[in-house]
C-alpha cells in the first residue's frame, strides 16, 4: 500500500538464532544473484559495493548447513554466481514468510495508517 511517497507495510527480519538474521536486504541480494548470475551485478542493483555484497554472501553461506551461493572465479571467460538449491529454498521460504506477514497484518496496518496526519506533508 502506498501513502504519499512512502510505502506502507511490513519489513520483516527473521532472527533464526542469536546473531543470525535474514531480512529484506539479504533476501534482495539473493534474488539479485539469482536474476543476474553475478554477485557484483546484484550488489550494483542494490546500490552496494562489491566488497559489501561479497561480505553478505559469505555471512549467508556461513549461516546454513550448506552454502546458499556458489561463485566461480573470473578469468578470460568471466566468473559468475548462482544460488544453490539451499539458497533457492531459503529465499523462497523467506518470501513466503514475508507474504504471510503482510497478508496477516494488512488490516491493522491500514488502521494505523488512518491515524497518521496528512501524508502529503511528508518528504
Amino acid at each position: 500500500m502506498r501513502r504519499g511517497n512512502r510505502r506502507t507495510g511490513i519489513r520483516l527480519r527473521v532472527v533464526l538464532a542469536p546473531g543470525i538474521a535474514l531480512g529484506p536486504g539479504k533476501a534482495d541480494l539473493l534474488e539479485g544473484i539469482r536474476d543476474t548470475g553475478s554477485i557484483a551485478a546484484a550488489g550494483r542493483r542494490l546500490g552496494m559495493s562489491y566488497k559489501r555484497a561479497w561480505q553478505l554472501v559469505e555471512t549467508l553461506n556461513g549461516y546454513f548447513r550448506e552454502p546458499l551461493v556458489e561463485a566461480s572465479k573470473g578469468g578470460s571467460h568471466g566468473g559468475g554466481a548462482a544460488l544453490t538449491p539451499m539458497g533457492a529454498e531459503v529465499l523462497a521460504r523467506f518470501r513466503r514468510i514475508e507474504a504471510s506477514a503482510a497478508a496477516s497484518g494488512a488490516a491493522e496496518i491500514g488502521a494505523l495508517g488512518v491515524l497518521l496526519p496528512d501524508m502529503s506533508e511528508w518528504k
